[in-house]
């Protein structure tokens, strides 16, 4: 199993692509991508997983 495995399912369940993530985040998407080579602290989690619930909720009410 990949690390951060929980975090690329929940973004791509919903329909989150990780370079989005880490736009939020004011990172580049290889910056994003090193990240989670290694298996994230639960506060940097939690972080990341709100962040794309918000970003799924703008895609629900039709933002980008």
């Amino acid at each position: 199993m990949k690390a951060n495995e929980d975090l690329r399912t929940t973004a791509k369940a919903a329909g989150i692509p990780l370079w989005r993530v880490g736009d939020a985040l004011k990172i580049s998407e290889p910056t994003m991508t090193r990240r989670l080579r290694k298996e994230l602290p639960a506060h940097e989690k939690v972080r990341i997983i709100t962040i794309i619930r918000q970003l799924s909720e703008v895609n629900r009410k039709g933002g980008r």
